[in-house]
């Protein structure tokens, strides 16, 4: 018995020196890397300084992978370590409800979602017109007009129509083109564009557009081509204020500056004031604007203001109108800006007067 205790004693006592001697040597190998290390840092540490600009991200960013990981590894033992909790957050069934609506309210709900960012086609029904085809998406009339190239609102059951999505046109893209040459062609805005969620670009940084592809141009004016023009049609804009309750004078003023190049005859029922500055266009007395817009008669962009007095005044060929049908204006208030709009062949504006529906002579009216 006396031997077997002493032959374990002893190799309690070797085992005992073999964990000595091989931590030793553990010891001394760790020290002579240490060593090396410390001989060789200088040259890691160079190395590394000179990447940090290439490693600083990649370095960065799997650190902060490794800490979302981390998070989401350990957070529900966290939470299932939460006095009191008695949920296990590794089996919490899944729901499928809605936010906001239990499941009895599902089974009779029909989502209908009104966002749209492509050209749809839309098959002509009996009784349909342009203008309830346009209600119906929710888009202008002239939006259907301009893609299908429809003229007098002339469609027909079974004809398949394009419908844009927002009110405006869409526009292929031309070698040179750009978001600010595209938007003034259609009289917008260009951040329109850029704000239209579904129009994409090959920079997003400089809105540079690819040659061939199709954007949709929100609230876009589809110009009119008119031979003989050298501009088309614009939107009017309000920008001569609404004058409230006018009372014509009677008296009217010139309605711009410049040279008198044609004057009024029975073929040429007005006046032309030529002027390659292209001045503001005022009323020739107080009104109410009773046209402003395009007129494919030959007179391009035009405003027409009824007087209240018989008297009626035209005013063609405009580059700009600032007003709107409905306002009304006293006598001097810009009205838009001379242009060569429509059967023109050179900037100036075309004036006219009428006295109860007939024409007459704008040099018998003007002092």
């Amino acid at each position: 018995m006396e031997d077997i205790y002493q032959d374990l004693q002893k190799f309690g006592q070797n085992l005992k020196n073999f964990g000595f001697e091989l931590f030793a040597f553990l010891l001394h190998t760790f020290h002579l890397q240490f060593i090396k290390f410390e001989n060789h840092k200088g040259t890691f540490v160079s190395a590394l300084y000179k990447q940090r600009g290439k490693l600083a991200q990649k370095l960065m960013h799997s650190s902060m992978a490794g800490i979302a990981a981390l998070g989401v590894m350990i957070a529900p033992i966290i939470a299932q370590e939460i006095p009191g909790r008695t949920i296990d957050p590794w089996n919490i069934p899944a729901t499928t409800a809605v936010l906001g609506m239990s499941l009895e309210d599902q089974s009779t709900a029909t989502v209908v979602s009104d966002v749209r960012g492509n050209i749809e086609e839309y098959v002509v029904a009996d009784g349909d017109t342009v203008s309830s085809i346009a209600d119906k998406f929710g888009i202008s009339a002239d939006s259907v007009r301009w893609e299908n190239d429809l003229t007098k609102d002339k469609i027909k059951v079974g004809q398949a129509i394009k419908i844009l999505p927002v009110t405006g046109v869409s526009h292929k893209v031309a070698k040179g083109e750009t978001v600010y040459s595209i938007a003034k062609r259609y009289d917008t805005e260009p951040q329109g564009i850029v704000n239209f969620p579904f129009n994409s670009f090959a920079n997003d940084e400089t809105f540079e557009l690819a040659i061939g592809q199709t954007i949709i141009v929100p609230e876009g004016v589809k110009p009119t081509e008119v031979t003989g023009t050298s501009g088309g049609a614009v939107r009017p804009k309000q920008i001569t204020p609404d004058a409230g309750t006018v009372v014509a004078s009677g008296q009217f003023v010139w309605p711009t500056q410049g040279t008198i190049s044609q004057s009024f005859y029975w073929y040429h029922p007005g006046i032309d004031i030529a002027n390659r500055s292209l001045p503001a266009v005022l009323a020739a007395d107080s009104g109410k604007i009773i046209a402003a817009g395009w007129d494919s008669t030959g007179y391009g962009n035009k405003v027409v203001i009824d007087h209240g007095n018989g008297y009626i005044t035209l005013y063609a060929h405009l580059s700009k109108i600032y007003v709107v049908i409905g306002q009304t204006v006293t006598r001097g208030s810009s009205i838009g800006q001379v242009g060569s709009t429509g059967r023109s062949t050179g900037p100036h504006l075309h004036f006219e007067v009428q006295k109860n529906g007939v024409r007459v002579s704008p040099f018998a009216v003007l002092r």
